[in-house]
């Protein structure tokens, strides 16, 4: 019996806690329930859905004059649409009643000037709008402001495929003369490979011989022949004015600030560059330069679709190199290109499959990104501006630095961009665009690159002058590297980039290398005179000339210059040794360069033309140096210093002559003093005959013997022989190699007899 109540105590139990939870839920649903509705009626009575409402369900002919409720509720969409951006439905119900002209054309302009979306815009309500444009009713100006607000909001469109898919619709309107150049900026962010067609292709080449070679048809055509260049058999100019104007004017400022209130997240939604803005043209905008988020081309639906599926692969939904690698060719990149420059698998990519409308696009979001976000941004709010632009410049240079090549918009911005630079606003970043720039031919680098350059540097701090050394060293190099990756088999045409078509001859080329060097050639040594030979800038100087003295040898560049005057004394009479030991080596280059090229001159029996002025100065500062270093034979006349005998006889300089020699030289004079202080090393050697049942023997018997120099100090006796060799044995072992080898190539003896000096030597 016990046994009987312990089995039916428990159930008793359950029923009870049950009910008790049946009754909760019960009273929890319900008190959702009233929440829910509480939450509709309020929604319901909220002016802005009734406003929507009305928009909504408003029958066509309803009178707009006289009419306040449409005044009313249009005075709260745009009240709304200002301050916090309309919402995808609330874009979708504005644009459906203004393209459908339910109330006339009056209100139709103003509502397409407040339609701010606050994230993204429905795909199918664009699609919905283009479609009524072909009702014929629309006026023309209404019909162009539609299409720029869509050039405005491109990049927030949810997806692009049922666009793409009315591409041919949509090309239809390329012959009315006043919506073709929005249409052909359209049909430009649309196109793909197959959208290409013959009967287009002829559409647009008749519209050019009608209008002329505008720019927006030759931008599109472009796009065409690189997408199937055996259809477009025009030639079209590796240079192309910018082909799409700014389309935005009513909207961008608007959409600035709803993203600046709303948030970061709603932010980078909007593309920084295919679309800009001028409220006022004595009062630029702020500057907004943010990397959009990559999204799909495709909608959410269309991806789910197994059709759909198997052709293309969204670039966003890799994310290893693994599966790059197997999807390479049924990727279809992501709706906002700038969003590639954030993406590592995107850039790997561009590298490997080198896709030049993926790039011919991005070069038009960077451009529109540099040019109207930057170049334009006011001189209020620089701090602001510099922040935003300082990720944005430093994820461009990474880019540029993992492609190994620049991009054409940058060198674009750029040459605009350097006529109004005041040389410390992002400094860095602007100097490391300004090296990655392409070759530039000798008859425009001058007004392009040479001018603001040179303004700049005469006018700014050592820094600048070092920074912007730098920068030219880095341009020559990487012009030194295309060459010789580029350059053909029969050294005639090299081609400076691999995704253009900018093709340039060997001479034209060598013009411009020598343009370059000629002129760091003028800046160094006007730079130097104007630092008092700073040894900073001098370092950067000769930084450049080290990439300069081996163009033969290491990028097989037929092409030697020599370093001016105003570079080559400086560095000889520094203060500090290491200039010395580098111009040393450099001297030592050039000579290696000269003997090879004269070598392949004979081998090849091809003519590596070098003007004699260049060998005649290569020999003018090799005596030099040996004269001075070497012989101790300075200020004589043919060394190009001559000084007056009176004024160097005023100077009261004991042995004037000497006074740049390895040992009294400024550079030099500490490493002397130290070397004639410590104790010298001699060995002798005793030479012995022993003739012994008549066979003579010499026997040489060597002795060392550790020797203090003097206390008074005679700097002249470390010309002696012996201690002349140990000493530039004590120089080589300070790391001074560039001397040494300038003295292996240049000097005859090393050693010297015990009855010379040291200024019997000469030069090779």
């Amino acid at each position: 019996m016990a046994a009987t109540l312990s089995l039916t105590g428990p159930p008793d139990l359950d029923l009870s806690s049950a009910s008790d939870l049946s009754v909760s839920s019960r009273s929890s649903n319900r008190s959702l329930r009233v929440a829910e509705k509480e939450r509709k009626k309020k929604k319901a009575e909220d002016p802005f859905v009734l406003a929507l409402k009305y928009f909504s369900d408003v029958e066509a002919g309803t009178p707009v004059n006289g009419n306040d409720e449409v005044e009313r509720n249009m005075v709260l969409v745009e009240k709304l649409a200002y301050s916090k951006g309309l919402s995808p439905e609330a874009i979708s119900i504005m644009l459906e009643f203004a393209m459908s002209l339910r109330m006339g054309t009056s209100l139709c302009a103003r509502v397409l000037k407040c339609l701010i979306p606050a994230t993204l815009v429905p795909q199918e309500a664009v699609v919905r709008a283009v479609v009524w444009l072909s009702v014929g009713k629309i006026p023309v100006s209404t019909q162009i402001l539609f299409i720029k607000w869509v050039l405005t909001v491109f990049d927030m469109i949810d997806a692009k495929d049922q666009l793409r898919a009315v591409y041919g619709f949509i090309f239809n309107f390329v012959t009315e003369e006043n919506l073709c150049p929005f249409i052909c900026h359209l049909l430009y962010l649309l196109t793909r490979k197959e959208s290409v067609r013959v009967f287009r292709v002829r559409k647009l080449l008749e519209l050019q011989s009608r209008l002329g070679r505008q720019p927006f048809l030759l931008s599109l055509l472009s796009l065409y022949k690189v997408f199937c260049p055996e259809m477009v058999m025009l030639s079209i100019p590796s240079r192309i004015k910018s082909g799409f104007r700014n389309h935005n004017m009513p909207w961008k400022s608007a959409l600035i600030a709803v993203q600046k209130g709303a948030g970061p997240h709603v932010a980078a939604g909007i593309s920084p560059a295919s679309t800009t803005i001028k409220t006022n043209p004595r009062k630029r905008k702020r500057c907004h330069l943010e990397l959009p988020v990559m999204t799909s081309v495709v909608s959410k639906e269309a991806q789910t679709e197994p059709s759909s599926c198997g052709k293309v692969v969204p670039l966003v939904q890799l994310h290893s190199f693994a599966q790059l690698l197997e999807n390479m060719h049924r990727i279809e990149l992501p709706a906002q290109m700038g969003s590639l420059l954030g993406s590592s698998l995107a850039l790997q990519y561009l590298d490997c499959v080198q896709d030049e409308s993926a790039l011919l696009r991005l070069n038009f979001w960077l451009g529109y990104a540099l040019h109207e976000e930057f170049l334009f941004c006011g001189d209020r709010g620089a701090s602001q501006n510099s922040q935003e632009a300082l990720p944005f410049l430093d994820r461009l240079l990474s880019t540029q630095h993992f492609l190994q090549e620049g991009f054409s918009c940058s060198e674009a911005f750029l040459y605009k961009f350097l006529n109004v630079w005041d040389g410390s606003l992002l400094r860095p970043q602007i100097l490391g665009l300004l090296s990655n720039i392409p070759v530039v031919p000798s008859a425009q680098i001058r007004q392009l690159l040479f001018e603001p350059l040179m303004q700049l540097f005469f006018t700014s701090s050592l820094f600048f002058k070092c920074g912007l050394m730098e920068c030219l060293n880095n341009m020559l190099l990487k012009w030194l590297t295309w060459h010789s990756v580029y350059a053909l088999e029969d050294d005639l045409d090299i081609s400076l980039n691999s995704h253009t078509s900018i093709n340039m001859t060997l001479s034209g080329f060598k013009d411009s290398v020598m343009e370059l060097v000629d002129f760091v050639g003028r800046l160094a040594s006007l730079g130097l005179q104007l630092e008092g030979c700073h040894s900073l800038l001098l370092s950067f100087v000769l930084d450049f000339y080290e990439t300069v003295c081996d163009m033969f040898m290491k990028y097989g560049l037929p092409l030697v210059v020599m370093p001016p005057p105003g570079v080559f004394y400086p560095a000889l009479f520094a203060t500090d040794p290491v200039s010395v030991d580098r111009l040393a080596y450099i001297m030592h280059r050039y000579k290696v360069n000269f003997t090879s090229a004269k070598s392949q001159e004979e081998l090849t029996k091809q003519a590596f033309h070098i003007s004699r002025q260049m060998v005649r100065e290569f020999n003018h500062y090799i005596i030099v140096m040996v004269n001075c270093l070497w012989n101790s034979k300075m200020f004589q006349l043919d060394m190009g210093l001559s000084l007056g005998e009176d004024l160097l006889l005023k100077s009261k300089v004991p042995q004037y002559w000497a006074s740049f020699d390895l040992v009294h030289h400024p550079a030099f004079m500490s490493y002397a003093v130290d070397f004639h202080h410590r104790p010298g090393c001699i060995i002798q050697q005793r030479s012995y005959e022993i003739t012994r049942d008549g066979l003579t023997l010499n026997i040489n018997i060597f002795s060392l013997s550790v020797l203090a120099w003097r206390k008074d100090m005679d700097l002249n006796s470390i010309k002696d022989s012996k201690p002349w060799s140990w000493y530039l044995e004590f120089l080589v072992s300070q790391g001074y190699d560039g001397l040494k080898q300038f003295v292996q190539s240049n000097i005859g003896r090393q050693q010297l007899p015990a009855d010379e000096g040291p200024g019997d030597s000469g030069a090779t």
